[in-house]
């Protein structure tokens, strides 16, 4: 077939332009061991850090020194909220607040969920310098669990703690293997939109609400 020559000259362009050598990347150190950060490091843990981002998100924190007193903030949460019931997804943390006479909280309904002022779910993993949660499909109800209710509490512990989202997915490769989810979720505070006359409102495709139970044990 005949090319015209208007055709030749963009093709012989293209050619040469990638058969050149590219322009140097703006941090050649993170290309070349794939272990660099753009971002300054910090001299809080990432604990804190995770913390102080998450409530300027919106976000409330709630630290708890071990079970018990994870229990002890749940069972004010729900009397000060005057809840009559909040679901919860994940069966081990059930099997714990029914020990612990935490009769508010009940089982999600798996195939219709229902109306309830809140939901209790686990995560894969918090990030420290973004304040995000991670939450992937392998979790029981995972998407839908933390969109679906208007006020979400997430339960996390010190060990699901990482500096920043690499760290974060690499703990997540590490609990599957070659099983990964096929959906992972970075949520970063309230849901929020602006899109209606720029104005900003929160609880609109997601929770208005959500708590992070921190338990450092």
């Amino acid at each position: 077939m005949k090319t015209s020559k208007a055709r030749e000259n963009i093709l012989s362009r293209i050619r040469k332009a990638t058969s050149d050598q590219g322009l140097p990347q703006p941090y050649p150190e993170v290309e070349k061991d794939n272990a660099g950060n753009v971002f300054p490091p910090s001299e809080l843990s990432d604990e804190e850090n995770f913390a102080s981002a998450f409530i300027k998100l919106g976000g409330k924190f709630i630290f708890c020194y071990n079970q018990a007193d994870l229990i002890e903030n749940l069972h004010a949460l729900c009397d000060n909220s005057e809840w009559k019931e909040v679901v919860c997804s994940d069966k081990a943390l059930l099997d714990t607040f029914k020990a612990q006479k935490l009769h508010v909280v009940v089982p999600v309904n798996e195939s219709s969920p229902q109306e309830a002022e809140a939901c209790i779910t686990t995560c894969e993993a918090l990030i420290g310098r973004t304040g995000s949660i991670i939450f992937s499909s392998k979790q029981f109800m995972g998407r839908t669990a933390p969109v679906y209710y208007p006020i979400h509490i997430v339960i996390a512990y010190s060990t699901q703690v990482v500096p920043d989202i690499q760290e974060g997915l690499d703990l997540v490769k590490k609990k599957y293997g070659n099983d990964l989810p096929s959906m992972i979720n970075f949520n970063t505070g309230p849901s929020r939109t602006a899109d209606i006359e720029k104005t900003l409102v929160v609880g609109v495709h997601g929770p208005a609400e959500v708590y992070c139970f921190y338990v450092d044990a």
